[in-house]
């Protein structure tokens, strides 16, 4: 396996311009943790103002599509600039673009609760997702660069936080926020970490020359191919099931506009000399596994998080702060549990991918044991599904990681982060789509279903006024139900996946 220890520079450097290895000590640790905290901010800021927007659209007169739009543009820029983030990340040094977007990310969380209007509102949201989209490719940038070989699965095992830490906090303290705080803390709970964020980084973090005479080869084609095809995808896939899919002319074009603009996108891309995606490294099987499979794994884990919150909400009439102690369960321990599952991946007589089948076939059992749900289930019954994750979830994205940045070389460290972060944003929101039309599909069915038997029932008292309501909420128990078996599923499917596609991979080691 070819060891990461070398910075990963995108174009050869003169001798004179070589930089030299930075020894690796608490500094650099400091710098990492101050990268981490940064990007786990970035993505609880994506969380807990999405959970929490009822509060938000209450506070600030919003409607409920005005508020779909807050959510759809913030992702939209955030993914699209973790496409192009390692460019600016070389060009203008790792530091300062760091700095530059946790400053500009917080600044925006403050001045969101001012919004004057609507409109200023949803500019703010827009342009905090690009700060806090450019962040999460530095710190697998990070990792890979200054780290040592002995270490760095602990530095992926931080990245791989961010997949299964992050999420399962938004709705605790969106729950927090809204019930003892106020709804501005959604927005302003950023910045305490972000400015602690920057003091590590400022002293952590080494500081490259600038690479200003790259800007001269600059892909300004790619840019304009590539930035508005992925905002256009993932606002028509978010905006999609609120506007009833292709039934809708804006989904249409949005989609099918931002499919033509991705396909001139790639092809732009084979043929430059510095590309934003080197699209030549999906021949690197290993690494293209590895991105299937993390889109798979994420869409799992996007379902393990909102299947049972939509339950308890709907059903049994929970709000964001009951239903946190679920959340916090399997959230909380992946502190220890990511560290342990890197010590059991860096030795090398454990082949990473048994590691990644036992933790998929953890999530399929835990999704099996989901779809036994009934009307009558509480917190309490969700528990056992929850510890079944702790070691699943690390268990099935540490290994991903390891396949992946364990194939590539140095030279290609940049476009490997490029891949594995936009895979990893386009991953949440297609599952967010996914989950969406499904619910509202198997809703629609259920609904149709328990309507028609009560109809061909002669023992129905149809005059009952809480009817309604029971056959609703048995309609969604009948969907979470089928959600959880689709995505059990998905996690038997990327199972098979491991027999087919990835080759061994030994952890890295030092060079004798």
């Amino acid at each position: 396996m070819t060891s990461l220890t070398v910075p990963a520079p995108v174009a050869a450097a003169s001798p004179a311009q070589a930089i030299t290895p930075p020894v690796f000590g608490a500094r650099i640790i400091i710098g990492l943790v101050g990268v981490l905290l940064a990007v786990l901010v970035s993505g609880l800021n994506e969380m807990v103002t999405k959970v929490a927007l009822a509060d938000i659209r209450g506070a600030l007169g919003i409607g409920y599509d005005e508020g779909t739009w807050l959510v759809a543009c913030y992702a939209a820029t955030s993914v699209a600039a973790m496409a192009f983030a390692p460019w600016c990340s070389v060009t203008f040094s790792l530091r300062r673009f760091t700095l530059c977007a946790i400053s500009l990310f917080t600044l925006l969380g403050v001045l969101c609760p001012f919004a004057p209007n609507y409109e200023s509102l949803l500019l703010m949201r827009t342009l905090q997702g690009l700060a806090g989209g450019a962040l999460p490719p530095m710190l697998m940038t990070v990792a890979l660069r200054f780290l040592p070989p002995n270490f760095k699965l602990y530095g992926l095992a931080g990245y791989a936080l961010t997949a299964t830490f992050g999420p399962g906090l938004g709705t605790p303290l969106a729950g927090m926020w809204g019930e003892y705080v106020g709804w501005q803390w959604t927005f302003w709970q950023i910045v305490v970490p972000c400015l602690i964020a920057m003091a590590m980084v400022a002293y952590g973090i080494p500081q490259d020359p600038l690479r200003l005479e790259r800007l001269k080869s600059f892909n300004w084609k790619g840019l304009l191919l590539g930035f508005p095809a992925i905002c256009m995808l993932v606002i028509g896939l978010l905006q999609g099931n609120r506007l009833d899919w292709f039934e809708s002319s804006l989904i249409c074009g949005l989609l099918g506009a931002g499919t033509l603009l991705l396909v001139a996108f790639m092809i732009n891309e084979w043929s430059q000399p510095i590309p934003f995606f080197k699209l030549q490294m999906l021949g690197i099987r290993n690494l293209s596994f590895a991105l299937l499979t993390l889109a798979g794994v994420l869409v799992v884990l996007q379902a393990v998080v909102l299947i049972p919150s939509s339950y308890l909400a709907q059903v049994q009439g929970y709000r964001p702060v009951q239903t946190a102690p679920i959340m916090l369960i399997a959230a909380l321990p992946q502190l220890l549990a990511l560290p342990l599952v890197a010590a059991l991946c860096n030795l090398r007589w454990v082949d990473c991918r048994w590691v990644l089948g036992i933790g998929l076939s953890m999530l399929a059992l835990s999704c099996l044991g989901g779809s036994l749900l009934t009307a009558e289930w509480n917190r309490e019954n969700f528990y056992a599904l929850q510890w079944l994750q702790i070691f699943g979830q690390p268990m099935a994205v540490l290994p991903l990681l390891m396949l992946s940045t364990g194939s590539i070389t140095p030279m290609d460290g940049p476009f490997a982060s490029a891949w594995f972060n936009t895979v990893k944003g386009l991953a949440a929101v297609v599952a967010t789509g996914v989950l969406e039309a499904l619910t509202t599909a198997r809703v629609h069915f259920h609904s149709t279903m328990l309507i028609d038997n009560l109809g061909n029932s002669p023992l129905a008292e149809r005059s009952d006024p809480g009817l309604a309501h029971r056959l609703h909420e048995q309609a969604v128990v009948l969907t979470s139900s089928d959600l959880y078996v689709c995505m059990a599923g998905v996690a038997v499917a990327l199972i098979l996946l491991i027999f087919w596609l990835p080759t061994r991979i030994f952890p890295p080691r030092a060079p004798t």
